[in-house]
């Protein structure tokens, strides 16, 4: 291979089909080699890109990127400095984030307030109310109002 001139190269598909190379998206690429294809052997899998950030002066800062931001995915196309850019702003703008700690209503604009129709007569299809809710609906509502009101997004109407 270090004499060709591209580093891909192109099996037929009967190829794959009598060696067992797995062409699938699959957590892990394989190949068998023989007949009896019992034992897979694994392609190397690519090493995902570890990028380290530089120490941050604030800690505040630091914290905040480590509590808040460690599950998103950030696209490994930006570069070291793009990528403390968007921690920058991120850190800035931090109270759009809620952990799970803190109550919903700490992010401002995820209030909701929802009205519950269970008065007789039942308002006709063409004016009815956007959670209209008979006494048996109303029962099974219930417990998902109360889990609303206990995270604190649903207010007490």
């Amino acid at each position: 291979m270090k004499n060709c001139t591209s580093p891909h190269f192109i099996i037929r598909n009967n190829y794959c089909n009598i060696y067992g190379i797995d062409i699938n998206n699959h957590n892990e690429r394989y190949f068998t080699i023989g007949e009896k294809k019992r034992q897979k052997l694994s392609f190397p899998l690519e090493k995902k890109e570890i990028t380290v950030i530089r120490q941050v002066k604030n800690l505040n800062k630091n914290k905040f990127v480590t509590d808040q931001l460690i599950e998103a995915q950030i696209s490994p196309e930006l570069t070291l400095g793009m990528k403390e850019v968007v921690f920058e702003i991120s850190v800035q703008y931090r109270e759009v984030f809620a952990s799970n700690d803190e109550p919903l209503r700490a992010i401002k604009g995820h209030s909701v307030d929802i009205k519950l129709n269970v008065k007789r007569p039942y308002i006709p299809l063409s004016r009815r109310a956007a959670y209209p809710a008979r006494p048996r609906a109303r029962e099974a509502l219930e417990p998902d109002s109360n889990e609303l009101r206990k995270l604190e997004v649903r207010r007490n109407a």
